[in-house]
């Protein structure tokens, strides 16, 4: 289960780990796209998403020794990335036997949405750090450096973070009548746009970048909903996840059953992230249009 941020397993500074990692890393991530520019999209992806996982894996072998790390960057198919100038290949995931063997496993995205990344003046990209214990989710960030903010979980909740200092996160209710979703840049929101005309709403589709961008609209109040059923992987949702629990969000599969991390394939196919007031509508909406949970 993940339903609710596990605070009582998360040790005092796991929280505020989670968010200094994840802010560190973005400010790596905006200083690489200042070195490298924004000429060579493919270079300056590939020197963000392994400057920024190596960074990462450093700082909690360091700080955490004895967990386990799930990264984006550190599985087998992408050991032939490089970062520019830079010919190692990334320092690899714990093995998944031990990894699903171990109380404590961080899950972090690097960077995601690369290709927002690599556009200039697009701030709609995230970096994720999420610890999974044998209760959930215990901790969790989501830092949004070309915005200047980092949300994270609490022992009490969730932190916006900013450089004007810390504010309670909670998800705001959506305004009656009404619903805007976020949805992808990247790919056609079919599914989406067959809910958005199903539902006895006003509907308004948001377009928005990485999936930690979408679900951060949604915490801050830009989007209502963040619906996907296109196939996403554990590290795309975790960190956002368990900020989105500690804010007090809905946040589930599309079918509403939990979202499940630390397991043997890190695929998921979907998600739904909502004001609890939401859910029932979206979830009935979803499943009228769908008959059963999209593939």
């Amino acid at each position: 289960m993940t339903r609710g941020t596990a605070d009582d397993h998360a040790r005092a500074d796991d929280h505020a780990l989670a968010g200094g990692l994840a802010a560190a890393a973005g400010r790596l991530l905006l200083a690489v796209r200042d070195e490298v520019g924004f000429a060579d999209a493919r270079t300056l992806k590939d020197t963000g998403d392994l400057r920024s996982h190596e960074h990462l894996m450093a700082a909690l072998a360091e700080r955490c020794p004895g967990d386990a790390v799930l990264s984006e960057e550190g599985r087998a198919s992408v050991a032939g990335k490089r970062a520019a100038g830079d010919d190692r290949a990334p320092t690899g995931n714990t093995a998944a036997a031990a990894r699903l063997a171990a109380g404590r496993v961080w899950i972090v995205d690097p960077l995601d949405g690369t290709r927002e990344f690599a556009e200039e003046g697009r701030p709609d990209w995230a970096v994720h750090v999420a610890l999974w214990t044998k209760a959930g989710l215990a901790a969790g960030a989501v830092a949004l450096p070309a915005q200047g903010r980092t949300l994270r979980t609490s022992p009490g909740g969730a932190l916006d973070v900013t450089a004007g200092g810390e504010a309670p996160l909670r998800v705001p209710e959506p305004a009656p009548g009404r619903l805007r979703i976020a949805v992808s840049r990247s790919r056609p929101p079919e599914f989406v746009q067959r809910l958005a005309d199903a539902l006895p709403l006003e509907v308004e589709l948001v377009p928005i970048g990485s999936a930690g961008a979408k679900i951060s609209a949604v915490l801050l109040g830009q989007a209502d909903a963040y619906v996907h059923a296109g196939g996403m992987y554990e590290w795309d949702s975790a960190a956002p996840v368990a900020v989105a629990h500690a804010a007090g969000a809905h946040a589930s599969r599309v079918d509403g059953s939990p979202l499940e991390y630390n397991r043997d394939d890190p695929w998921l196919p979907d998600i739904l992230v909502c004001h609890p007031v939401s859910a029932s509508t979206l979830l009935t909406g979803i499943r009228d249009v769908t008959g059963a949970r999209p593939e």
